[in-house]
């Protein structure tokens, strides 16, 4: 049976691969005090990338999360998890200089859209959540800079 395979699904993630810092803080305010870095690395599978973040402010959580792909319908999918204990799961696409992810659910919907800078080494972006699931509001605003 010919089955189509992940290959151009994993290609599109190639962009975030790397070490980034980033700075975020609410619309409008200033920046959240700290450092605060990512790192997106390949699982040794290459068939999986690993995201890890670090947040010097207490208030943040530090976590892990998986991305990968359904290469054959070219959907990919983020399981999160946080040292607060905080385990989910987004539905996530990635092309076309935008990076999103969303979920919906308990306790909040949520929902994260980024733009690429057109040299890919900077991504603006902002995290939205809707408490009763239909009103978004702006959660915070995050700018992602490729450290290496």
């Amino acid at each position: 049976m010919d089955q189509p395979t992940a290959e151009d699904a994993l290609k599109e993630l190639e962009v975030l691969v790397g070490e980034w810092k980033i700075e975020a803080g609410p619309p409008d305010g200033p920046l959240w005090p700290g450092e605060a870095r990512v790192t997106f690395e390949w699982h040794d599978s290459r068939a999986h990338l690993v995201e890890r973040w670090t947040v010097d402010m207490p208030e943040a959580p530090d976590g892990v999360a998986i991305i990968g792909c359904d290469g054959a319908n070219g959907t990919y999918f983020q399981l999160y998890s946080d040292d607060r204990g905080v385990c989910r799961v987004y539905e996530m696409s990635i092309g076309d200089g935008e990076w999103r992810l969303w979920r919906e659910g308990e306790p909040f919907a949520q929902r994260f859209v980024g733009r690429f800078s057109e040299d890919g080494n900077a991504i603006e972006g902002r995290w939205e959540l809707a408490e009763d699931g239909a009103s978004w509001d702006i959660d915070f605003e995050a700018t992602y800079t490729k450290l290496s």
